[in-house]
């Protein structure tokens, strides 16, 4: 891919912050995505031949570039290095002298291999902050075992309660173990760069699937520690957690209905048009509805079918009783809310026009978020950001001839 060759510098929180991202797939570039949106200088470093396998990810491409790329790589400039090389981990090295952070999401040890270990970079760069995300994390019995999101998904809990109780464990439709891993990647990077206005020095941020998707885990640790209960699947609800579920229209849509809190089922029996449910012993309070839940999603149900999707919703409004389509990435463009928040963007690239892509979150009032770019082209950037770490031509030419880059 290429994009406009004038780069908008953004104005972002993290302007004037180097991130070297090295690794692929999900993990640790997701967390490069965000530094990148926050207005972070990102440098990601791919192998020369094949570059990242994202590149070729997704279910679409144009031109063989991946719409996926075009997301998880914005913002970045692309540098190809051989990192097995020892001309590669020399690049490497002078690279990491000025950045401020290093994402990695390599096997643990990778690193170390190459002489390129926090410790040894750091010896250049007292305040580096490296992020390491892995399956496992840095340390433990596990910690050198290979380790996909879907394997932290399993470990961390989600994969046995995602799914109807009547199939095998489910999956959530997106990765979501590595985006968890990096989300929680960012914060910690956030917080040691903020430290380090303090301190002077960096450090490592562990950041391991398998514990940020345990993080989401809500209270399943101490209600099986502490009295024995192991939640289940529910399929479309929470345990007890009642009314709030998929509810079915007369026009065959489906809407979410949320009005478990005492007052707000208060105000959807009256909706309902039988207020006096909310009076009813048996319904009156947040644990008597849990005991009755099946029963009483038979009586939202049954009430949601006497109308059409957009008249519920507009009922159900009226009352303040939250309620919702199931949307679509063609609901997306065309609603009013995404519209007037600019959720969805376009952002144009040299070769192929605009791509239609989520925006930059979350929403800053003075140095706001922003996508400036679409992933860039293999080894764009590759000259440009070796030369200011010192490379001339003839060098540069030297590295090319030997494929340590590209």
């Amino acid at each position: 891919m290429n994009e406009e060759t004038s780069r908008p510098s953004g104005t972002g929180p993290l302007r004037g912050i180097r991130v070297l991202e090295m690794g692929q797939l999900i993990a640790g570039p997701f967390c490069g995505q965000l530094l990148g949106d926050l207005g972070a200088e990102v440098i990601k470093v791919e192998d020369p031949k094949k570059g990242d396998p994202m590149r070729q990810w997704g279910q679409a491409t144009i031109k063989g570039s991946s719409l996926w790329w075009s997301v998880l790589a914005r913002n970045k400039k692309s540098v190809t290095l051989n990192l097995r090389t020892p001309e590669g981990q020399e690049a490497a090295r002078a690279l990491a002298e000025s950045a401020d952070i290093v994402v990695e999401n390599f096997r643990p040890g990778s690193l170390e291999k190459w002489g390129l270990s926090h410790e040894e970079l750091q010896k250049n760069n007292p305040g580096l902050i490296m992020l390491r995300v892995s399956g496992f994390g840095q340390s433990g019995p596990y910690a050198k075992q290979a380790g996909y999101g879907s394997i932290g998904e399993a470990m961390g809990g989600l994969r046995y309660v995602v799914g109807d109780p009547s199939t095998p464990p489910s999956r959530v439709g997106v990765s979501i173990g590595d985006s968890l891993a990096a989300l929680f990647g960012t914060i910690g990077v956030l917080a040691t760069l903020q430290e380090r206005h303090n301190s002077g020095l960096g450090q490592v941020v562990d950041s391991a699937i398998y514990e940020s998707v345990l993080a989401m885990m809500e209270s399943m640790v101490p209600e099986w520690a502490d009295d024995g209960i192991q939640r289940e699947r529910s399929g479309s609800t929470l345990p007890k957690i009642a009314p709030s579920n998929v509810y079915p229209t007369t026009d065959g849509q489906w809407l979410i209905i949320a009005a478990n809190q005492d007052t707000v089922f208060a105000r959807l029996a009256a909706a309902m048009g039988n207020p006096q449910l909310a009076d009813d012993p048996e319904y009156s309070t947040h644990t008597a509805r849990g005991e009755r839940q099946a029963e009483l999603d038979e009586l939202v149900a049954e009430f949601s079918l006497q109308y059409k999707a957009d008249d519920l919703v507009a009922l159900l409004n009226e009352h303040s009783v939250p309620v919702g389509k199931i949307f679509r990435v063609e609901d997306m463009l065309s609603d009013p809310q995404y519209k007037a928040r600019r959720s969805v963007v376009e952002v144009e690239s040299k070769d192929y026009g605009a791509v239609t892509m989520q925006n930059a979150f979350p929403r800053l009032s003075r140095t706001d978020t922003a996508v400036r770019w679409v992933g860039p082209e293999l080894g764009q950037d590759t000259d440009e950001v070796l030369t200011e770490v010192g490379y001339d031509h003839d060098a540069l030419t030297d590295m090319r001839d030997k494929g340590v880059i590209r």
